[in-house]
């Protein structure tokens, strides 16, 4: 790949088998909550804002530490370890309490080193290409993902359909995820060292980045899970082999997407993407309510790596504190989505499934408009000022 650094290969690597294992766990959890341990769907909710929260909410901490001290590849190295040893543990748990503690420190891994892996990646992409490079870094972790599905695909095709199954594959996870935690330990650089400054690591500049993140927040809130939408596709009679294959749809989709989209992002701006991003989530829950679940998980899929894609790339362009905007932004994710998949599951709950669906479309589909508003009258702005020079 042109102008893409042998480390960030090599982080993508690290998190195609780190996905892969992750893969293996979201794929079958739902299930696992909902007709193994016959949990209902609030519960559920309950277990994806906790994970949500604990993965996120931690990212603001770790990446002011990150930028603070100047950790990177430590913190990397040891939130890979922490994913890795944990996710086995699922194949114990038999309360939807326990499944909720392990995803918690689970996913306190992911927090310990996602801003330090992006401020990593964001330190050895080459000038004009970080949308690249974080579309390539997003392929190859969309690419684990689907691998880890067409695994659970293979499982149940060979063996048996049962719990015993499903908890064995969790325990499996442990080989992928030890493979990722070698890979970045002896075959990723650590960031370069940053000359020592007096600035403040928080830098003022950076709150002019915060009203896109902060658009993004609020749409998040509104969007749904899709562990909601294995739910529902398991309810409406899709088998516990074709529903891997749902997942599957949503990850070859980013996998497709991603390199593509990084370059877009790089040529025609923030704002249009995430434009387009929140088209896709729209059209996700359009599609969802019609039941179209195909079209549910590749839309669902574009949305995903669309936004995220957009998002850090748009604060490697132009964030001063990279470290600590990245936590920001993985915090805003960690509010926004635990309250929101709260709020989901318990109107789903007690007033069912499609006035969870309005819910859903009422926010996104305002937040889409109000975002279509200000790309009009930044194009109008910059036209104006354009014509009087």
């Amino acid at each position: 790949m042109q102008k893409i650094d042998k480390n960030i290969v090599a982080m993508g690597w690290v998190s195609f088998f780190t996905d892969m294992a992750s893969s293996m766990v979201t794929t079958l959890l739902p299930i696992f909550v909902v007709y193994v341990l016959h949990e209902g769907v609030d519960k559920l909710g309950i277990i994806i804002a906790i994970a949500t929260f604990v993965s996120y909410a931690l990212r603001i901490l770790f990446g002011y530490l990150s930028d603070r001290f100047g950790i990177v590849k430590p913190f990397v190295v040891t939130g890979y370890l922490i994913s890795a040893l944990s996710k086995p543990f699922l194949m114990y748990a038999h309360s939807f309490t326990a499944v909720a503690g392990l995803r918690a420190f689970e996913r306190m891994g992911k927090a310990v080193r996602s801003a330090s892996k992006d401020a990593l990646i964001s330190s050895y992409a080459k000038k004009g290409a970080s949308g690249k490079s974080f579309g390539f870094h997003k392929m190859m972790d969309v690419s684990g993902e689907m691998s880890g599905a067409l695994i659970i695909v293979l499982f149940f095709f060979f063996t048996a359909q049962n719990e015993a199954l499903i908890r064995a594959i969790f325990g499996y996870t442990l080989i992928p995820g030890l493979i990722g935690v070698l890979i970045v330990a002896f075959f990723v650089k650590d960031a370069p060292a940053k000359p020592k400054t007096k600035e403040a690591v928080v830098n003022h500049k950076d709150y002019r980045l915060f009203w896109v993140l902060g658009s993004y927040f609020i749409f998040l809130f509104f969007f749904l899970s899709d562990q909601f939408f294995i739910v529902e596709a398991r309810a409406t009679g899709m088998t516990l082999a074709q529903i891997p294959l749902l997942v599957i749809a949503s990850t070859l989709t980013q996998a497709l997407v991603s390199y593509y989209s990084g370059t877009l992002i790089d040529r025609v701006g923030t704002h249009v993407m995430l434009l387009t991003a929140y088209l896709f989530g729209v059209l996700s829950i359009i599609a969802l309510d019609f039941h179209q679940f195909w079209l549910t998980f590749i839309f669902f899929g574009l949305f995903t790596v669309v936004s995220l894609n957009t998002l850090r790339a748009y604060i490697s362009a132009h964030a001063l504190s990279k470290g600590f905007v990245y936590g920001v932004l993985y915090g805003g994710i960690a509010l926004s989505g635990a309250l929101g998949a709260l709020t989901a599951g318990y109107i789903w709950k007690l007033y069912g499934f499609e006035m969870m669906i309005d819910f859903s479309l009422i926010g996104t589909g305002s937040m889409s408009m109000l975002m279509l508003v200000l790309l009009i009258k930044h194009y109008i702005k910059d036209k104006n000022v354009r014509s009087m020079s």
